[in-house]
């Protein structure tokens, strides 16, 4: 019989709040290390078998299994397999007792899980220096196991928290939907297509068009700077600001003695939101605006650019030019002014009103599409009309990004002029 081998004792032990389970079909090697292991406060557990060790861990959480290597029916090894195959809510320390020396069994012990190795007759001394070892490692695996629960914990309610505000998000998305109910909107045989695809669930950009009376039309694209809700804050106040079913609210429409409405300048009303935003309190964003007004009878377009893109005039004949002479943002400075520019457009011609979006995209080059790359796109796709031709062009920038999703918001608003009634 294998005893304990006498050694140096520490001065101090723990207090031992650990369960050990001690496997050893020897009544006299468990005896005798029950002993030591009582004395160092440890509570003991013991097991003549593999298999009653087994039912023992099913029923009861151990923390340090002290099992020897040599035992009928079951071995050590055998019984470590299945202890590390149980369904346990902590880590539990094996230790393997043994009098092997051979390599190749002790990697058969570290691949089926043991942690620790101890020879027979064990030293008193360094068993104990390795249940010390032991008592790290599971206080270490309690503290990890407790900031992965608090950690659980936290994304479960930032999961919660997430939730709701997606839920709220989607809501924002069907209300912005909203301000531009339409894809196209017919006055006579002139017509207004509109597209607009946030990058996120809302975004910045704003398309529109209105009439206040037969022949008149005025139509914009805007974006605000940034992205997300403040952004879509913004376009919601701005979309009454240029409101066709609420004329009294907007500020591009004057209203005479008669009840009746009229176009202002595309000028004055670009001063007109600008004074209104910088004494606007706690507002910090500003937009771009693309603004014009056509009369229908004669074609004559009136246009305010106020740091949008470039608007891009299609001839019937399939040339083109941008057209605009730039101007400051809207919402920068009080006071600013605005120059407007005319055109006179023919039957047969459009006018495309685009966001950033489109010419600031960027490739997998890293190249940017562009003035001249829009303009590439819009030759591909000049035999469609209406709201096709804008969802043609969006699906080339589509294959044109390396990403599944755009970094910025893209709109894009298109006049066809085909005359009046």
């Amino acid at each position: 019989m294998e005893s304990v081998r006498e050694g140096f004792e520490p001065s101090h032990v723990a207090s031992g709040q650990g369960t050990v389970l001690l496997v050893d079909d020897s009544r006299m090697q468990r005896r005798i290390l029950h002993a030591l292991l009582a004395k160092w406060g440890y509570n003991v557990i013991e097991a003549a078998s593999g298999h009653e060790a087994l039912d023992i861990c099913r029923n009861t959480p151990v923390d340090i299994v002290i099992s020897d290597w040599v035992m009928p029916e079951m071995d050590g090894v055998e019984f470590c397999r299945l202890f590390r195959a149980l369904d346990r809510d902590s880590y539990g320390y094996f230790m393997l007792l043994t009098s092997k020396s051979e390599v190749n069994e002790m990697v058969n012990g570290l691949e089926v899980g043991a942690d620790e190795f101890l020879t027979k007759p064990v030293n008193s001394s360094e068993l104990r220096a390795r249940l010390q070892a032991g008592e790290r490692v599971l206080r270490m695996e309690k503290e990890l196991q407790s900031k992965n629960a608090i950690l659980a914990e936290t994304l479960s309610e930032l999961q919660t928290l997430y939730d709701a505000i997606d839920r709220d998000l989607a809501q924002a998305r069907k209300i912005q939907e909203a301000l531009v109910p339409q894809t196209e909107l017919n006055f006579g045989p002139t017509r207004v297509s509109m597209l607009l695809e946030p990058c996120g669930h809302v975004g910045g950009d704003l398309i529109g068009a209105f009439s206040p009376g037969t022949n008149r039309v005025g139509f914009y694209g805007l974006d605000v700077s940034g992205h997300g809700v403040t952004s879509a804050m913004m376009t919601a106040r701005l979309a009454g600001y240029l409101s066709g079913n609420y004329p009294e609210n907007n500020l591009a429409l004057a209203r005479s003695p008669e009840e009746l409405y009229s176009l202002l300048p595309p000028e004055e009303v670009a001063h007109r939101l600008n004074e209104r935003l910088m004494h606007d309190v706690g507002v910090e964003e500003y937009f771009t605006l693309a603004y014009g007004t056509i009369d229908l009878m004669r074609g004559d377009v009136h246009l305010v650019q106020a740091g949008h893109p470039h608007p891009l005039l299609i001839r019937a004949d399939g040339s083109m030019s941008f057209v605009g002479d730039g101007g400051p943002p809207i919402g920068l400075l009080s006071g600013l002014e605005f120059e407007a520019i005319d055109l006179q457009m023919q039957r047969g011609e459009r006018l495309l009103f685009y966001s950033d979006g489109f010419v600031e995209a960027v490739d997998r080059q890293g190249h940017m599409l562009g003035e001249e790359g829009l303009m590439n796109l819009v030759r591909q796709h000049l035999c469609k009309d209406g709201h096709a031709f804008l969802s043609s062009l969006v699906e080339e920038l589509r294959r044109f990004v390396p990403a599944s999703k755009f970094e910025d918001d893209v709109s894009a608003l298109m006049m066809e002029y085909n005359g009046p009634e």
